[in-house]
């Protein structure tokens, strides 16, 4: 079914070759016996360019197509030189002879490969766009997929935290569970959009911090350093969450005092800079920890989301583990 977009382009095309072949400067109008023959090819072309096309060309059945096509050819020369000409010419060498295939050749394929390259060049952007649309709507569908682990992993490593806090009936497990409702809320229904507040993120990524600080305690020291933001910029939620978070669990997988966390966040333009740094000690499955599912996640969501617009460093020297990243972020 052809749309009217594709109708109203045809009609146009079809205009513009009829003016330029039959149009005649020198008698200032259109030559009527020309613009019949044009229209006459222009109906043969129809036949290529919406039956051969489609069934042979599209489905790479190529010998088929130009057995079609030349069949096509064939059709219209002889129609035009047995029918057409005789009745428009009565009576002339022009309507009583055949003037060779090389010059009938000569007045077809010209207007046939314009339409039929025309045609096909629709085609191809049609398909482009239909190509375009699927490959952004798996994009986000893997977006979407990438995000979904998040929520899991969050619960899954906070809930074993909340678990040995409430063996011990500590008086910290209330605030703990509400600092959790606080930063899940967001994950699950303030951060839904593609792209968020950079402020509101990193108002989130505050109660985050707060919410591990309750759990290291007096075992070592948090620092969450932000500089100024001078105009509002958007970025994709959950990216810097989850080094945080690979942060804190990295540091206490290993550490039982003298953790040292900092983190900061500054902007230079429309340029975020994050540096996450955290020590640890070395035990046998530390390295899980360091790269678990949270690290591959996010790398994934930044190829997606920033392609050529980020670049990311881990770094492990000397019982310190540093992240930086930086974004090349947009105006809201």
């Amino acid at each position: 079914m052809i749309s009217k977009k594709e109708l109203l382009f045809q009609i146009v095309l079809h205009v513009l070759v009829l003016l330029f072949f039959s149009f005649d400067r020198n008698q200032g109008g259109i030559i009527v016996h020309k613009a019949i023959f044009l229209l006459f090819y222009s109906v043969a072309t129809i036949a290529v360019t919406y039956f051969l096309m489609p069934r042979f060309l599209y489905r790479k059945k190529y010998w088929q197509f130009f057995l079609g096509f030349i069949l096509v050819v064939v059709a219209v020369i002889a129609i035009e030189e047995l029918i057409l000409e005789p009745i428009m010419f009565p009576n002339t060498k022009r309507g009583n002879s055949f003037p060779g295939i090389y010059i009938s050749l000569l007045g077809v394929l010209p207007v046939m490969f314009i339409l039929s390259g025309c045609k096909f060049g629709w085609d191809a952007l049609q398909k482009q766009d239909q190509i375009d649309e699927l490959q952004s709507t798996i994009q986000e569908s893997e977006l979407q997929f990438l995000r979904s682990q998040i929520n899991p992993h969050f619960l899954f490593n906070n809930l074993n935290n909340l678990y040995s806090y409430a063996l011990q009936n500590s008086p910290k497990t209330p605030e703990i569970i509400l600092e959790m409702s606080g930063v899940l809320r967001y994950m699950l229904y303030e951060s839904k959009e593609q792209f968020v507040p950079l402020k509101k993120e990193l108002e989130q990524l505050g109660n985050f911090i707060r919410l591990y600080r309750l759990q290291i305690e007096d075992r070592g020291i948090v620092r969450f350093e932000v500089g100024d933001m001078q105009e509002e910029y958007r970025i994709a939620p959950l990216i810097l969450i989850v080094f945080i978070e690979n942060a804190f669990k990295h540091s206490q997988s290993g550490l039982s005092s003298n953790i040292v966390i900092d983190i900061s966040v500054q902007m230079e333009g429309a340029v975020l800079e994050f540096h996450c740094n955290n020590n640890f000690e070395t035990v046998p499955s530390l390295d899980t920890v360091a790269k678990g599912i949270g690290l591959k996640n996010v790398q994934k969501r930044l190829e997606l989301l920033y392609p050529n617009k980020h670049q990311l460093e881990i770094k492990e020297k000397d019982n310190s583990y540093q992240v930086y990243l930086k974004l090349e972020l947009e105006k809201i």
